[in-house]
């Protein structure tokens, strides 16, 4: 069977595990499954974890699984196979994985698919998010897959643009792509909240800009800039795109002193800064808002 769980539906307000299989790929997953989950359809957020991380680890880091159950939601993460890469990297820089039909994107598809036909999860509030390598894997998958997913949200991660090897991967981590506004495909046309560190060490603060600018391509915005400082005291500024109707199209946050961490974190889960704005909250308003 392509898609098994420990069990077909377990008691509500659970965390299942499983594993997925597409084509000649399997991968396994975590899936928080909400206490309202047998009352009415539910919104569904897919997480992909960083390099080196695990689906426990990100969970228990991004604090998604307590949102989950308090606010009823589902939310499915996936987890990298160390055959697939040895550091636990999503492979978002070998072409193989970078269009639909093909890969870690189809698999990924495969498997949210799969999810929202066995819980009855509500079609048109699909989202998917992602820290570092998850979150390149992310906006590819979105990229893939448009009819899945209604919004993205993009955790210190960057734009493939041109990437086709580690090599190209590492020089656009360190140094931002310099081939940005040049004619690069568009990495997803659907709304993106992007979160990046400008002490980040690992993924270079200028891939989150690039991102957001490469995903407003040639559509006439406005922005608005908004600075602030987070309840733990770590200061940062806002950006919000919006079309010339009001329609948000992406929001990117520059959080000032944080390095390559989930902002708002938990420090009991790799990669995180508990001193952010809370970027799993505010990505789940962003998701939530896209859809009335």
């Amino acid at each position: 069977m392509p898609f098994q769980s420990t069990l077909l539906r377990r008691a509500a307000g659970e965390l299942t595990s499983g594993t997925h299989t597409h084509a000649d790929q399997t991968r396994r997953y975590k899936l928080y499954v909400p206490a309202a989950a047998a009352d009415q359809a539910l919104p569904l957020v897919i997480m992909l974890h960083g390099c080196s991380q695990s689906a426990d680890d990100f969970a228990t880091g991004s604090g998604m699984n307590q949102r989950a159950r308090d606010d009823g939601f589902f939310a499915l993460f996936p987890q990298q196979s160390r055959r697939a890469n040895p550091t636990g990297c999503w492979n978002w820089f070998l072409p193989e994985h970078q269009r639909r039909g093909n890969g870690e994107p189809a698999l990924l598809a495969s498997l949210t698919l799969a999810v929202v036909q066995q819980y009855g999860i509500d079609p048109r509030r699909v989202f998917i998010a992602g820290m570092s390598a998850g979150g390149v894997m992310a906006t590819l998958t979105a990229q893939a897959y448009p009819d899945l997913f209604a919004a993205v949200g993009v955790h210190s991660g960057l734009h493939t643009g041109s990437v086709s090897n580690m090599d190209e991967a590492m020089r656009v981590m360190n140094h931002g792509s310099p081939a940005v506004d040049q004619a690069l495909p568009q990495p997803t046309n659907k709304p993106i909240i992007v979160f990046h560190g400008d002490q980040d060490d690992m993924v270079h603060r200028s891939n989150g800009e690039q991102l957001v600018r490469a995903v407003l391509g040639d559509t006439p915005h406005l922005v608005q800039l908004e600075p602030g400082v987070s309840g733990n005291g770590r200061p940062y500024t806002r950006h919000i795109y919006t079309d010339l109707h009001q329609r948000v199209l992406a929001e990117y946050w520059l959080v000032h002193g944080s390095g390559h961490a989930w902002s708002g974190g938990s420090p009991t889960g790799s990669y995180t800064d508990r001193h952010g704005p809370d970027a799993t909250g505010e990505m789940l308003r962003f998701f939530f808002d896209q859809v009335s």
